[in-house]
């Protein structure tokens, strides 16, 4: 096995066993804390400058069971995911919770913690949803100051302002790192397959952003590009705060679609924005928070001169994707309540589209290839016919 695919497998293996690798991190470091924080918006590089392993948590792949009882059946899978991992003590391997976004769902999750381990601290600081206000700014860097301070008292110790800079430049470099391998993905590579780009993004959200880096980059120095073939070009969109199914992204492509870019939370959206290394650093912070909803647009946020189907009609474009498959959690509802906006942008463009609703417990994947195969015909006879 060459470097750069022993490099892959082992950041494969920390996005499907995040609990092995948290395992591990504490028997390397037994006096420090491990942080599970909750998407979208948390600034992680806080937590790393004070020392502290700040995980993005995930769902797993454990059954719904006792976190039935504990939030209703209309909450998404991934917040009674959340629920069920608290009530049968699979949540132990986090020190406390901190939560930075205001969906009620995650709240309701975050709320089950604090119920079932009244010793285990919760934190939420909110950050501004309405991001168009004349106070956005400030609030938005009171809120900085107050998670920065939050953190500092979990970890017991201060954040020096130079120790701060140099995560941000850190998890810059990561997230650089893992935009160039996207940004190729839109221009014609294909040298990634979607499960893989996921597993790169996902073991992102868990690990030291130094220690993924160096992995990566081992990873992209052992990887040659391949141009696009003739398949029919997709954009995923939707799945804010969780991973598909990875089976979902394999059906895509063995029914004859290749996925040229997407919006979601393991893809794109975690690592389109960077933080300015230019500006001090709690700024930076703060401008990065206001940054990500105008270079990938979130229907968490108000803001009146950015909209997430202006952004998807301009990424169809830049990619040449032919057709779009919203991939949308069942009672997602920030997501739930954009789609109509959506499906009347690509309508009025012409880009065909496919709704998928997903569950934590998985959908019937014959009947997904079936409607997928529909979608990639109804595409075919879009394209221009040669004589």
């Amino acid at each position: 096995m060459s470097s750069g695919a022993a490099a892959l497998e082992a950041l494969r293996a920390v996005a499907r066993d995040p609990r092995s690798h948290i395992e591990a991190w504490r028997s390397i470091h037994p006096d420090r804390k491990v942080l599970g924080v909750l998407p979208m918006n948390f600034p992680r590089e806080l937590a790393h400058a004070a020392g502290v392993m700040a995980v993005i948590v995930p769902d797993d792949q454990e059954p719904v069971t006792e976190g039935r009882a504990f939030l209703p059946e209309f909450y998404c899978g991934y917040t009674r995911n959340l629920a069920d991992q608290a009530a049968t003590g699979r949540f132990d391997q986090y020190d406390a919770l901190f939560v930075a976004d205001h969906c009620i769902q995650l709240l309701g999750s975050a709320d089950v913690v604090r119920a079932l381990e009244p010793t285990r601290p919760v934190f939420l600081g909110q950050l501004i949803s309405s991001m168009s206000d004349p106070w956005a700014g400030r609030k938005t860097t009171e809120m900085m100051v107050t998670l920065r301070t939050e953190v500092e008292t979990f970890a017991g110790a201060a954040i020096d302002d130079d120790v701060l800079a140099a995560s941000i430049r850190s998890f810059n470099r990561d997230r650089d790192l893992m935009r160039q391998i996207f940004d190729a993905r839109t221009a014609g590579d294909t040298a990634f397959s979607p499960v893989e780009l996921q597993d790169i993004v996902a073991s992102a959200q868990i690990m030291d952003p130094d220690e993924h880096h160096d992995l990566l980059a081992q990873v992209v120095a052992d990887r040659a590009p391949r141009t696009r073939d003739g398949r029919i070009r997709v954009h995923l969109s939707g799945h804010l705060c969780h991973a598909p199914r990875r089976e979902l992204l394999e059906v895509i492509e063995e029914v004859g679609a290749v996925i040229v870019d997407d919006d979601l939370w393991t893809g794109r959206r975690y690592l389109q924005t960077g933080m300015d290394e230019s500006l001090a650093p709690m700024d930076a912070l703060a401008q990065w928070y206001g940054g990500r909803n105008t270079a990938l647009p979130c229907p968490t946020r108000v803001q009146h001169d950015v909209d997430w189907d202006a952004w998807l009609l301009d990424a169809v474009r830049r990619s040449g994707a032919e057709a779009v498959v919203h991939l949308m959690p069942k009672f997602c509802e920030p997501h739930m309540l954009y789609y109509p906006e959506l499906r009347s942008a690509l309508d009025e463009a012409g880009v065909p589209q496919l709704l998928i609703e997903t569950e934590h417990e998985g959908i019937p994947l014959e009947s997904f290839r079936t409607r997928l195969e529909a979608l990639i015909e109804r595409t075919h006879r879009n394209r221009p016919a040669y004589a």
